[in-house]
C-alpha cells in the first residue's frame, strides 16, 4: 500500500467519521476533506472546484428548481389525483408512489422521476400521518431500485454494457435487466413501504415552513364545466373532507344562504362561502376546477362605492398599481410578479372599518382579497363587502410592489410568505410540460442530463413558473457544495487505485476460488463503493475486475456484471451514493448517518434476493 493509498484512506475515514458525528454541517465537512485531498496532493489545486460544474451537481440544481416550478403551478395537485388512491391508508399509499417512482424510473432519468414526484410525497406526508422525510427517502430509494430494471434506467446499466461489448459479448438489450431488476425492485418496494414508518427517523424537515393562523373564510364561484355542478353541497364536502374544509353559506343570484339544506344542489354560478385552514384552500380549488371568488369576480362590483377618503390611502400605491397593470402581458422585472401575502390587520390600520369593495383593491390596486380568518368565527357578509376590524388576518394577492406599498401604508404587518398555491391549469400544463420535455430528451439520448435539465430551466424561467427571485432559493445550496466538494475526492479514490487496490484485496481474501462467494463479493464490494462515490465511477472500477475475476475462475462473465449492475443501483447508506439521496437530504430535514437505518437492511434484502436470481438468470 503506497502513501496516496494511505492517505485517501485516512481522508475518506475522517470525513464519514465527522459526517456520522454530526457536529458539523455536512458541506462544511465535505469541504474540508476535498482541501484536505488538495494539500496532500491527490486532487490538483486547479481541478479542486471542478465538481461545481460536474453534470451531477448541474443536474441536482435545475431539477430542485423544476420541481419548485410544479409546486409552484399546482401540477403535482392535479397528477396525485389522478394516479394515488385519495383516500387509501398509509401502506396503499406508500405502495402507490412508491410503485409509481420506480415504473417511471426504469424509463427515464431516475433523478427526473424523483423530482417529479417530491412535492406528491411532501403532500402525501400530511395525509398518512407522516414527516416528510419519512415519505422521501422511501420514495428516493424506490426510484433507486427502478432505475435497474432496464438498460436505460440508470448509467450504470450503460457502462456495464459497454464493458461486456468491448470483452466481445456484445451490448445487453434493453430488457436484459429487467428479470432480476424487477423482482429486486418489486420486493425493495414492498420492504421499504412496510417498514418506512418504523426504520426512518422522524425528522422535521428545515424547508417546511408555516405557521398556524387559524381557518380562513373565502368563496368560491362554480363555473361551468366544473365538476361540482350538480352534486349536492354535503356530495361536494365528502370529495374535500380530507382538508378539513366545510361549506358555511351559499350565495345564489345575490341572495346569501347561511347554513344550507346539504342536499341544494350546486348549479353554475353558484358562490360557496367556504371556512378552511389556509393550507387546505388549494385542495378545495383545485378538486373541482372552481375559482376563488375575489381573484375571478369583475372588476365592475368593486366601482359601486368610493367612499370618502378613499384617495388618502396612496398616491403612490395607486401608480405603482396603475404602471403595474398598464402592461400586463409584458415582462417588466420580478417586482410584477404576483405573490400571496398574510397581513394581520392592526387596531390603528387605515382600512378597519372598510371592505374590500370599500377601498376598490381590483380597480385601484390590482390586489385580490381571497380570504379573510376572524378568531375562527365565520363572518356573515359576503367576502368583498365584509368590512374589516383589527386583528383580522388577509389573504392577498398582487404583483410585489403593490402588496410591499400596500402593506407600508395600509397600517397592516404582513406575517410572512404562504406556501399555497392556487393551482393555474394553463401553468400547470406548462410547467409539467417542460419537465416531460426534459425527461424526454434524456430518454432519447438527445442530450446528456444536465444540459437537457438546463434547457428545462431556462425555459421554467422564460415561461415564469417558478417566479425569477425564487430560482436560486428553490437551490439548496449546502448539498450543492456536498456534491461538487466530494466528487473530486471520490475522483482521487479512483485515480490513485484506492478503489481498485480495494476491491481486489476483497475479492482475493474472501473468494478464495469459489465463483459463488466471489460474485456475492462482487456485488457487496459495489453496493460499499456506490455509497461513498459515483456509482458510475463505481461500476466503471468494478466492471474490469468483474470481468478478470470470470476469467481467472472460467464462469460466465455475464453473472458478474450483472452483479456489478445491481450493487451499483443500490447506493442507500448515504446522501452521497446516489443524486436522490442527496435531494432529499434538506427537504426530509436529514443527518448523514440517517440513511443506513432503512438502508441497510435494504441492501441485506438485495443480495439474498438477487444472488440466486443471479444465479438462475446468468448461470456461471
Amino acid at each position: 500500500m503506497t502513501t496516496p493509498h494511505l492517505l485517501i484512506f485516512a481522508i475518506l475515514a475522517a470525513t464519514v467519521g465527522l459526517f456520522l458525528w454530526g457536529r458539523f454541517r455536512h458541506d462544511v465537512v465535505a469541504l474540508a476533506a476535498l482541501l484536505a485531498c488538495v494539500i496532500a496532493g491527490l486532487v490538483p489545486a486547479e481541478e479542486a472546484f471542478a465538481g461545481f460544474g460536474h453534470p451531477a451537481v448541474i443536474t441536482v440544481a435545475c431539477v430542485l428548481v423544476l420541481s419548485q416550478g410544479l409546486q409552484n403551478t399546482g401540477a403535482v395537485d392535479w397528477l396525485a389525483r389522478g394516479l394515488l388512491p385519495r383516500n387509501a391508508g398509509r401502506l396503499p399509499s406508500l405502495l402507490a408512489l412508491l410503485g409509481l417512482g420506480a415504473a417511471l424510473s426504469g424509463f427515464m432519468n431516475n433523478v427526473g422521476a424523483m423530482a417529479l414526484l417530491m412535492p406528491i410525497a411532501i403532500q402525501l406526508s400530511g395525509r398518512i400521518d407522516l414527516t416528510p422525510g419519512q415519505v422521501l427517502m422511501p420514495l428516493a430509494f424506490g426510484t433507486v431500485l427502478g432505475g435497474m430494471t432496464t438498460l436505460i434506467g440508470t448509467p450504470p446499466n450503460l457502462i456495464v454494457s459497454g464493458f461486456r461489448a468491448e470483452a466481445g459479448q456484445g451490448h445487453f438489450a434493453i430488457f436484459d435487466f429487467a428479470p432480476v431488476g424487477v423482482t429486486v425492485a418489486v420486493v425493495g418496494v414492498v420492504f421499504i413501504a412496510l417498514a418506512a414508518s418504523r426504520l426512518v427517523p422522524a425528522r422535521k424537515s428545515v424547508d417546511i415552513k408555516g405557521f398556524d393562523t387559524g381557518a380562513y373564510l373565502t368563496e368560491l364561484r362554480v363555473p361551468e364545466k366544473s365538476k361540482a355542478v350538480g352534486l349536492t353541497l354535503s356530495g361536494f364536502e365528502r370529495e374535500i373532507a380530507e382538508t378539513g374544509a366545510q361549506i358555511v353559506a351559499l350565495v345564489r343570484d345575490e341572495a346569501r344562504f347561511n347554513a344550507p339544506n346539504k342536499r341544494r344542489r350546486i348549479k353554475q354560478g353558484d358562490i360557496l362561502v367556504l371556512e378552511a385552514e389556509v393550507g387546505a384552500l388549494a385542495e378545495a380549488v383545485s378538486v373541482f376546477d372552481i375559482h376563488l371568488e375575489e381573484k375571478g369576480s369583475s372588476a365592475a362590483k368593486d366601482q359601486q362605492i368610493d367612499p370618502e377618503g378613499v384617495e388618502t390611502m396612496t398616491k403612490k400605491a395607486k401608480a405603482k398599481a396603475e404602471e403595474a397593470d398598464a402592461d400586463a402581458d409584458a415582462d417588466k422585472g420580478p417586482d410584477n410578479e404576483l405573490v400571496l401575502r398574510e397581513l394581520a390587520v392592526l387596531p390603528g390600520s387605515s382600512i378597519v372599518g372598510r371592505s374590500a369593495r370599500d377601498l376598490r383593491l381590483r380597480t385601484r390596486y390590482r390586489i385580490n382579497l381571497l380570504a379573510v380568518s376572524r378568531n375562527g368565527a365565520s363572518p356573515k357578509a359576503r367576502l368583498r363587502t365584509l368590512k374589516l376590524k383589527s386583528g383580522d388576518l388577509l389573504l392577498i394577492q398582487g404583483p410585489a410592489v403593490v402588496v410591499t406599498e400596500f402593506v407600508k401604508e395600509s397600517g397592516c404587518v404582513p406575517l410572512g410568505e404562504r406556501e399555497l398555491r392556487i393551482p393555474d391549469k394553463r401553468m400547470a400544463l406548462i410547467a409539467g410540460g417542460i419537465m416531460v420535455g426534459a425527461v424526454a430528451i434524456v430518454t432519447l439520448g438527445l442530450l446528456p442530463a444536465a444540459p437537457a435539465f438546463a434547457l428545462a430551466l431556462l425555459a421554467t424561467m422564460l415561461f415564469r413558473t417558478v417566479p425569477l427571485q425564487q430560482i436560486y432559493t428553490a437551490i439548496d445550496w449546502p448539498v450543492i457544495v456536498l456534491l461538487a466538494a466530494l466528487i473530486p475526492v471520490a475522483g482521487a479514490m479512483q485515480s490513485s487505485g484506492a478503489a481498485d487496490l480495494l476491491a481486489r484485496f476483497l475479492v482475493d481474501t474472501i473468494a478464495q476460488g469459489n465463483a459463488v462467494a466471489a460474485l456475492a463479493v462482487v456485488l457487496i464490494t459495489t453496493m460499499f463503493l456506490s455509497d461513498v462515490m459515483n456509482n458510475a465511477a463505481t461500476a466503471a472500477v468494478l466492471c474490469p475486475i468483474a470481468i478478470g475475476i470470470a476469467a481467472q475462475l472460467g464462469v460466465n462473465p455475464d453473472s458478474f456484471l450483472m452483479a456489478v449492475a445491481i450493487g451499483a443501483s443500490c447506493a442507500f447508506l448515504t446522501p452521497i451514493g446516489h443524486q436522490n439521496n442527496t435531494l432529499i437530504l434538506g427537504p426530509g430535514g436529514f443527518r448523514f448517518g440517517d440513511y443506513w437505518k432503512l438502508g441497510l437492511p435494504l441492501e441485506v434484502l438485495v443480495v439474498a434476493v438477487s444472488m440466486p436470481l443471479l444465479l438462475w438468470v446468468w448461470p456461471l
